[in-house]
């Protein structure tokens, strides 16, 4: 099932939520993203507030190539990246993948050659979300 909201757009996968996070890493490497930073929601939040949580995992992605062209054109861009995509499970016990959507997110800086370079890394996030 597809999701969809203002600044994110991702599905829902038939897959638990371990081996969705997994495949989603394998998919972006397939699409030339590295993974930067990884934060688990869940941990920090038993860590920090003693408190459950659902599993939640924030990978942050960065295609370099991608990167160095869109910083090279805008420096203060930094600010918006890594792209980030989401793993967790839902109510319903589902596993999600969510990815900014980084046409939304970049469209604020007014940028035509920025728009551009988020088409295609938004191109690519849907080739990995189709492949899980």
């Amino acid at each position: 099932m597809e999701l969809k909201t203002a600044y994110a757009f991702g599905k829902t996968v038939d897959m638990p939520f371990a081996q969705a996070q997994q495949r989603a890493r394998e998919e972006l490497a397939k699409e030339g993203f590295g993974v930067l930073t990884e934060i688990d929601v869940r941990k920090k939040f038993v860590e920090k507030l003693q408190k459950e949580f659902r599993d939640y995992i924030i990978l942050g992605a960065c295609n370099p190539q991608l990167a160095y062209e869109a910083l090279n054109r805008e420096i203060n861009l930094g600010t918006l990246l890594p792209c980030n995509v989401v793993v967790y499970t839902r109510d319903d016990g589902k596993t999600a993948v969510m990815v900014m959507d980084p046409v939304a997110a970049l469209s604020m800086i007014g940028n035509p050659e920025i728009t551009e370079i988020a088409k295609q890394v938004a191109e690519k996030m849907w080739r990995v979300l189709a492949a899980l």
